[in-house]
């Protein structure tokens, strides 16, 4: 028997999915989380207070209505528990997999008590809308006339396209990859998100109507005078341009066997898909692996070099470690600034923070065969936040190492040429720099509209969602006058006003 709605909070533990054993998890590919059953599910929508003020709300910076859709998983209504939860997010079983849920930690029951189980919630929702054939195409009834291109089919591309095209307007995608999906498809390892759960999002927009153009890269092997044929054009092109040691004075960085974690982890999935791997094979099957970045994508080149079978593997940060509890100037609702351990992380492995890496060393065939360290000691952060670093004597270290994976975030978005032969502004960021856009996703040239990673610099899949979503509103009522389509302000604030998510600042925890 469940117990009054209002004292849920009080009879039940936070509970998440139970994982394969790692020994076993770590032989394939494959999503490796247990089923919950449903009595337990709605114990955790029980946990939910139903807030009078849900902090949650802004959390997300999709302003997914969350004790709402809670409300309807505990009355057992899936379907209607959807439609909540469609009516903010396009694609749940995206952010229920791979967002790190900064809905959480706004949770007013996180103040003194682990906090809902939000993230698993919305997964669960979702997939019970696949498994029951409720999510369906939805074809727009008429069609406007207008034309889109959308250049780069990753999350705020794909919510884009999606949009749109419910509004009625005809939508192509151009992706310069050989399938749609972008870093969903190729970034993300399959062991967080298979990729028939990209697959399957994506033949419903085609079903919808949305057409994909791939191996189509705009300024490359597409003119960018076939812009010019459209009504609007939104630029999702993400930003991949992987940070790296060049400038920094690293002695052989250049060496054989230093790889970009973009140019590793692709491949892996390119294996997993059964197609095949046409640049150099990067593998760490046998080696001393050395991952340099703490953020997601470092935790996914762990996760994939222990499945190629690596010898040993060691993950430097150059930033502290995080405290295993908020700091007094790291307050509720604020995104907690704490360790975090991901799966990866439990499979195996070491990791160590405050490591500087001071120079590559050659094994005389110009292959890395070692990386030599030191510590550092990071200050207290000065009036501008930055914090001054020190090299701490006799700390040096020689740690071997056949492959060395960098993870150590992204600058810009890869478009140099084609931003300039469209003639927009670039303008700086706390990464590097992004396309200069408006408020109203408009870049500065009319009629070309910015999302995503390429407006903001690297973030997270939910912001890039949420960002394709207000794009859309933005195109469409730059070509209509005015939009049905939501967006943040319909739920009584703007997407365009809510303050930063102090994690975006830390995915790769570059330092300031």
């Amino acid at each position: 028997m469940l117990p009054d709605k209002a004292q849920g909070f009080m009879t039940y533990n936070r509970e998440l999915y139970e994982e394969a054993p790692v020994e076993e998890r770590i032989q394939h590919y494959q999503e490796f989380t247990k089923k919950m059953p449903e009595a337990k599910l709605r114990q955790q929508a029980y946990r939910c207070m139903n807030c009078g003020i849900p902090f949650c709300h802004s959390g997300c910076p999709l302003g997914n209505m969350i004790p709402d859709f809670n409300e309807h998983v505990k009355d057992q209504d899936w379907e209607e528990a959807l439609e909540v939860l469609h009516a903010t997010n396009n694609f749940p079983e995206f952010t229920g997999r791979v967002c790190p849920a900064p809905c959480e930690t706004s949770c007013v029951l996180g103040i003194n008590e682990p906090p809902v189980t939000i993230e698993l919630i919305e997964k669960e929702i979702a997939e019970r809308g696949w498994d029951a054939g409720w999510i369906q195409p939805e074809v727009p009834k008429k069609r406007t006339g207008k034309t889109i291109a959308i250049v780069g089919s990753g999350p705020a591309g794909l919510a884009a396209a999606q949009q749109l095209n419910r509004a009625g307007h005809l939508v192509t995608v151009y992706e310069r990859d050989d399938e749609p999906g972008g870093l969903l498809l190729y970034g993300i390892p399959a062991f967080k998100l298979e990729k028939g759960v990209v697959r399957r999002r994506i033949a419903q927009l085609e079903a919808e109507g949305v057409t994909f153009r791939c191996n189509a890269e705009v300024g490359v092997n597409v003119p960018i005078a076939e812009l010019e044929q459209y009504d609007a054009t939104v630029i999702t092109i993400g930003s991949t341009k992987a940070r790296t040691f060049d400038g920094m004075n690293v002695e052989g960085s250049d060496l054989k066997g230093i790889e970009l974690a973009m140019d590793f982890l692709p491949q892996q999935t390119r294996r997993v898909l059964d197609k095949s791997v046409e640049k150099r094979e990067i593998l760490a099957k046998g080696k001393n692996v050395v991952v340099i970045g703490g953020g997601d994508t470092g935790s996914d080149c762990i996760g994939t070099s222990l499945r190629q079978g690596c010898k040993s593997l060691l993950n430097l940060e150059l930033m502290p470690k995080p405290p295993l509890d908020r700091h007094p100037d790291n307050p509720w609702p604020q995104w907690s600034m704490v360790l975090r351990t991901s799966s990866s992380h439990k499979e195996g492995g070491k990791r160590e923070y405050s490591i500087l890496t001071k120079r590559f060393e050659d094994d005389g065939a110009g292959h890395v065969a070692a990386l030599h360290t030191v510590r550092i000691a990071w200050g207290e952060p000065d009036e501008n936040g930055r914090r001054k670093m020190e090299e701490i004597p006799g700390s040096e270290e020689r740690i071997p190492a056949e492959l060395v994976l960098l993870a150590m975030g992204f600058t810009q978005p890869e478009a140099e040429s084609f931003v300039d032969q469209l003639g927009l502004e670039w303008e700086k960021n706390r990464f590097g720099q992004a396309i200069k856009a408006d408020n109203n996703y408009m870049s500065s040239r009319p009629g070309i509209f910015v999302a995503g990673d390429a407006r903001r610099g690297q973030s997270l899949v939910v912001w890039a969602i949420a960002e394709g979503r207000e794009a859309a509103h933005a195109v469409d009522s730059y070509l209509m006058g005015s939009s049905e389509l939501p967006c943040r302000d319909d739920y009584g604030y703007s997407l365009r006003e809510t303050p930063e998510i102090a994690a975006d600042a830390r995915r790769e925890q570059v330092p300031a």
